[in-house]
């Protein structure tokens, strides 16, 4: 903890509002519903970020998304146990190869001959 408090410096436990998030969804017949993620220990959480461009860059441009303030993202979130937002998350995993994409590079894993088990 700081010795000294200063009236523009937040506690780091405090949340401070967001404001405005782009929030990824996905099409849910005739509505869009909110994408809830897991975090890299397994949490679910709600995502939003800043800019549309962040989105983009993290989830890919055609990610569609909803303008949503943070407080109704997580009114929406609440109900499904969810009680964490993510801003602006950076850290992802690569994205994952369709059934219709090639294998690994370099081709099939070579063949091991099999052994004979010797018995006593």
């Amino acid at each position: 903890m700081c010795l000294f408090l200063y009236d523009d410096d937040p506690e780091p436990e405090e949340r401070s509002p967001a404001g405005p998030l782009y929030v990824p969804a996905r099409p849910g017949g005739a509505h869009l519903l909110v994408r809830l993620f897991r975090t890299p220990l397994g949490t679910r959480t709600a995502v939003g970020f800043t800019t549309p461009d962040r989105l983009a860059a993290t989830l890919g441009a055609d990610q569609p998304w909803i303008r949503l303030s943070e407080a109704a993202v997580r009114a929406l979130a609440a109900p499904l146990g969810v009680s964490l937002l993510t801003v602006d998350p950076t850290l992802t995993a690569p994205p994952v190869a369709s059934a219709a994409s090639p294998g690994p590079i370099g081709g099939p894993m070579p063949q091991v001959p099999e052994t004979t088990a010797r018995t006593a």
